[in-house]
C-alpha cells in the first residue's frame, strides 16, 4: 500500500459514492470481536520484551555501565576488587574471553561488599534515614497520554538500579504498568479492588463492636476481605528489587462498587484503604519507595493514591491543552480533598488536614526546539511546583516502548554508546532530580523526629 496520502478534490462528495464506502452499522457483539483482537495483538506484541517461556527477563550489566551509571568506581578499581575477592560475583561472559556482565542481583552484592568495606562516604548504597519509612509517590493526572506510566515505571527502575527496595502499585485498569513489569492480575482479587474490601470489612466489623475479624457473627463476604495479606495482592517481577501490586480490567468495577458500599456504611472513610493497608502489611518499612500509577480520571482509586502519597508528581506535555487540564487537575484536587476535609470534620474536631511533603510538576516529551517558550511561561506561572529538568523524549524511549520495556531494560549494544548515552540520560537526570526531592523529605522528616523527641 503506498504511503502518499490522496490528492484532495474540491468537487462536492457524490452521496451516493459516499453511501458505498459506508461499512455495516456496528452492534455490541462486534466490540466483543475487536477486543479479542486486540487482547491476542496484545500477547503477541507483549511477548516482544519476554523469553519464550513468557516471562519477562531483566538482562544483565556489563562493567562499563556499572561503573558509568550504577557504582562510583572505576571500572578498573572494580577489577581489582573482584579480583582481590574471589568470593565475590565474578560475572559471566557469552564467550571465552569476552565481556563479563552481572545480574542486577549480583551488583547489588557488590554494592553491599563496598559499603560495607570500601571508601565512607561515597554512596555506594543510596540513602535513606533509619526508622524512616517508605516515601509513598503518586504520578498523578487526569489528562491522559501525559507518560503518567512512562514516568512511573522508569523511577521505580532508576531506583532499583540505584539499590532501593521498591513497590510498583498499578491503580489503572488498563494495567500498562502491569504489562511493563510482566505481571498482570488474574482477576480483581488480585488487585487494589481487594484492598478497599479489606478496609471497607476492616470497617463494618468496628461498627458492629467485634474486634475478631474470623467471628461467624460476620458475615462471609466480610470475613474473606477482611482476611486480605499483602502476599495476596503483591508479586514479584522480573527485576529482583521491584515488587507489584498488578491491576487488570475489571479493577475498574471498584469505581462502581465504592459508592454502593458507602450507602450501607456512611461514616466508611474510603480514601484512607491504601495507606491504611501500606501501615498495617508493614509495607513502608519492606520497601523504600512506593510509587503509584493512577488511571487518567479523578476517580475512587485516585483519591486513594492521592490521600496515600507523600509526593505527588504530576507529569504534562508543554502544550496549551495539557497545561489547561493541568489547572483543571488542580482545582479539582482542591474541591475534593475540602470536601473530605470538612467531612472530617464534621465528626471530629480536631480532624487532620491532608498535606503532602513535595508536590512537583514535571514537563514530559518535552522538544526544545517548538516547546521551550510554552514551557518557559509554564515554568513561571506554577513557579517551584515545577521541576527544574525538562524530560526530553528521545528515540531510545520510542524503541523502547516498541519492545514493551523500559529504557533500563535496553541494552547499550543494542545501540551506538553515545546514542544510548543521551537517551537514557533525559531519564538518569530525572531520577537524580527526584531522589534530591526524596532525600530531601526524609531528611526533614529525620530532624522533625528527632526535636520532637527531645521535647518530649
Amino acid at each position: 500500500m503506498s504511503s502518499t496520502p490522496p490528492s484532495i478534490s474540491l468537487q462536492p462528495i457524490d452521496p451516493n459514492d459516499a453511501l458505498n464506502d459506508v461499512p455495516a452499522r456496528v452492534t455490541t457483539e462486534r466490540f466483543t470481536v475487536a477486543a479479542e483482537i486486540c487482547m491476542r495483538a496484545r500477547d503477541d506484541l507483549a511477548r516482544r520484551g519476554y523469553k519464550p517461556d513468557g516471562e519477562k527477563n531483566l538482562r544483565r550489566f556489563g562493567i562499563w555501565e556499572i561503573t558509568t551509571f550504577m557504582l562510583p568506581v572505576s571500572a578498573q578499581h572494580l577489577r581489582r576488587v573482584l579480583k582481590a575477592n574471589p568470593e565475590l560475583p565474578q560475572g559471566e561472559a557469552e564467550k571465552a574471553g569476552g565481556t563479563k556482565t552481572f545480574t542486577l542481583d549480583e551488583i547489588n552484592q557488590i554494592r553491599a561488599f563496598l559499603e560495607s568495606e570500601g571508601q565512607q562516604g561515597k554512596g555506594y548504597r543510596p540513602y535513606r534515614p533509619k526508622d524512616q519509612p517508605a516515601k509513598v509517590v503518586s504520578v498523578c493526572n487526569f489528562k491522559g497520554g501525559v507518560s503518567k506510566t512512562t514516568t512511573g515505571a522508569h523511577l521505580a527502575m532508576a531506583s532499583a538500579l540505584d539499590g532501593y527496595r521498591v513497590l510498583v502499585i498499578d491503580l489503572d485498569s488498563q494495567a500498562s504498568m502491569s504489562t511493563m513489569f510482566g505481571s498482570m492480575a488474574e482477576d480483581e482479587g488480585q488487585t487494589a479492588y481487594s484492598i478497599l474490601a479489606w478496609h471497607r470489612a476492616r470497617h463494618a466489623a468496628m461498627t458492629l463492636g467485634i474486634e475478631d475479624l474470623t467471628s461467624k457473627e460476620l458475615d462471609e463476604e466480610i470475613r474473606e476481605a477482611a482476611a486480605v495479606t499483602a502476599d495476596d495482592v503483591i508479586f514479584g517481577t522480573h527485576w529482583p528489587t521491584i515488587d507489584i501490586l498488578p491491576a487488570q480490567l475489571n479493577l475498574y468495577w471498584s469505581e462502581f462498587q465504592v459508592p454502593v458500599w458507602m450507602q450501607s456504611h456512611r461514616s466508611w472513610q474510603f480514601w484512607d484503604a491504601l495507606r491504611a493497608f501500606l501501615e498495617a502489611q508493614n509495607l513502608l518499612l519492606d520497601y523504600d519507595v512506593i510509587i503509584i500509577d493512577t488511571p487518567p480520571a479523578l476517580g475512587y482509586l485516585t483519591i486513594n493514591a492521592l490521600s496515600a502519597a507523600d509526593i505527588l508528581l504530576i507529569p504534562v506535555g508543554a502544550s496549551f491543552i495539557e497545561f489547561d487540564s493541568t489547572g483543571r487537575f488542580f482545582d479539582m484536587l482542591y474541591t475534593t480533598f475540602v470536601s473530605i476535609e470538612d467531612s472530617m470534620a464534621r465528626l471530629h474536631e480536631d480532624a487532620p488536614k491532608f498535606s503532602w511533603d513535595a508536590v512537583q510538576v514535571l514537563l514530559t516529551r518535552y522538544d526544545d526546539v517548538q516547546q521551550s517558550e510554552l514551557a518557559n511561561v509554564i515554568q513561571v506561572y506554577l513557579d517551584d511546583f515545577v521541576a527544574n529538568y525538562r524530560q526530553e523524549f528521545t528515540a531510545l524511549v520510542g524503541q523502547a516502548g516498541e519492545r514493551v520495556s523500559g529504557i533500563y531494560e535496553a541494552s547499550h549494544t543494542d545501540f551506538n554508546r553515545d546514542t544510548y548515552r543521551r537517551g537514557r540520560e533525559t531519564f538518569d537526570r530525572c531520577y537524580h532530580e527526584f531522589k534530591r526531592l526524596l532525600i530531601g523529605c526524609w531528611e526533614r522528616d529525620r530532624i522533625e523526629a528527632e526535636r520532637k523527641e527531645a521535647a518530649e
